[in-house]
């Protein structure tokens, strides 16, 4: 049967190659435990430390999983959701970016629920490109950026970011006869996987090449409320941030709800209507339900991602320090939620590759990191390490790659 060209650019994605290894690690070690108890023989697998997904293991405010609860027993909740019915919402989102960026964004025309931000990334080239246009990404990026990108049909343009830069984006790297060309540039400060911060001169930088060409600015900001260092830019902070742009918004890092996918985008009203007609006809909205729980996370809530940078802040220095322990040396960095990892010294001699290293680690102690090539060609030779689990744990995993690295 045929199968569209798409895919085969689209490739399997970094997430789900890790998925596949996972999920036969841990069947394998359930083998182990059976035999064990069958023959009496000791050679069990350690348990999975899954380090390779930023879904944290911290929990969402009580006071938007009460009102989540409180609204699935209405009749309305379990319909269908069109997008005139997410008035509330956008007001609630148009109040808080008053309250966080004091930008005045009209709920009517300038916001738009999105079924979590990977899914607005995505779809967004599909709204604003033509097969074969050219749009910028920063590499190492974000997988959906670039699979939105594909889907699109369009030609990315790939702008390196450099550890010895401290990961800042040097836009005339391009020449201008680039930039006339280029039609989408997809920025994301605080930056995954490099676990940056960054620096509003930085996008400021990006507004005024925007402006200058006439290109879409879209930047995801998911991890706006998870500074460590600095404070975190925004789109939203600059005054031109309607003539050219669109900002990517979540609840699944701020506010721990990353399993009921929201989140939402602010940008110029033509953006905002090319994407919400894209979305009409292949999706509707999340249930008023999960709206409800959305609202009061912004409105009863909005200290709560203040609240996880105190714990981010203490797992992020208590794993770094013990990696360094275990001979692993590291860059400690701005952001919460990661570390971006050098590829050991050892393995490189081994002539390891993130894959293949990524690989043999979950083979030889159970915790699994996500390869740094996954994110684009800039970040082959590191690998992602997701804060996500308690610091007795980490530190228990920290262990554990200290001594196989030993033994490598």
């Amino acid at each position: 049967m045929p199968i569209s060209e798409r895919l085969s650019h689209l490739g399997s994605g970094v997430f789900a190659r890790n998925d596949q290894r996972k999920v036969a690690y841990v069947g394998r070690r359930a083998s182990r435990v059976i035999d064990a108890e069958l023959t009496g023989r000791v050679d069990l697998l350690p348990p999975l430390l899954d380090l390779s997904l930023g879904s944290t293991d911290l929990q969402p405010p009580t006071a938007a999983i009460e009102a989540i609860a409180a609204a699935l027993g209405r009749p309305e909740s379990a319909g269908y959701c069109l997008h005139a019915a997410t008035l509330p919402f956008r007001e609630a989102v148009a109040a808080w970016a008053a309250r966080r960026f004091g930008a005045a964004v009209d709920p009517q025309t300038e916001v738009l629920l999105l079924v979590g931000s990977q899914e607005g990334t995505a779809h967004l080239p599909l709204a604003v490109l033509n097969p074969g246009d050219a749009a910028l990404l920063l590499d190492p990026y974000y997988p959906s950026h670039m699979g939105g990108l594909r889907l699109a049909s369009a030609r990315p343009v790939l702008l390196p970011l450099e550890a010895e830069a401290g990961w800042r984006p040097d836009f005339e790297r391009l020449s201008p006869s680039q930039w006339e060309t280029l039609k989408l540039m997809v920025l994301g400060f605080p930056h995954n996987p490099t676990a940056t911060t960054g620096e509003q001169a930085w996008l400021d930088a990006a507004v005024a090449k925007a402006c200058q060409h006439g290109v879409v600015l879209a930047h995801d900001n998911p991890y706006v409320d998870l500074a460590l260092e600095g404070e975190a830019p925004a789109l939203l902070r600059h005054p031109d941030w309607r003539r050219c742009g669109i900002e990517f918004f979540s609840f699944s890092k701020s506010w721990c709800l990353g399993g009921y996918r929201l989140a939402f985008a602010i940008g110029a009203e033509w953006l905002i209507t090319a994407l919400r007609q894209l979305k009409g006809v292949v999706d509707f909205n999340q249930s008023l339900a999960l709206q409800a729980g959305a609202i009061a996370a912004l409105e009863q809530a909005p200290e709560w991602p203040q609240r996880l940078r105190h714990v981010y802040r203490e797992r992020r220095d208590r794993m770094a320090a013990a990696l360094e322990a275990e001979g692993w040396p590291l860059r400690r960095p701005s952001m919460a939620l990661y570390l971006w990892l050098q590829l050991p010294q050892v393995a490189r001699q081994r002539g390891m590759d993130s894959e293949s290293f990524c690989a043999a680690l979950l083979e030889g102690t159970g915790v699994c990191l996500t390869p740094g090539h996954g994110f684009g060609p800039g970040g082959e030779g590191w690998q992602r390490l997701a804060l996500v689990h308690p610091v007795e744990d980490l530190e228990a995993g920290a262990r554990r790659i200290g001594a196989w690295l030993q033994r490598l």
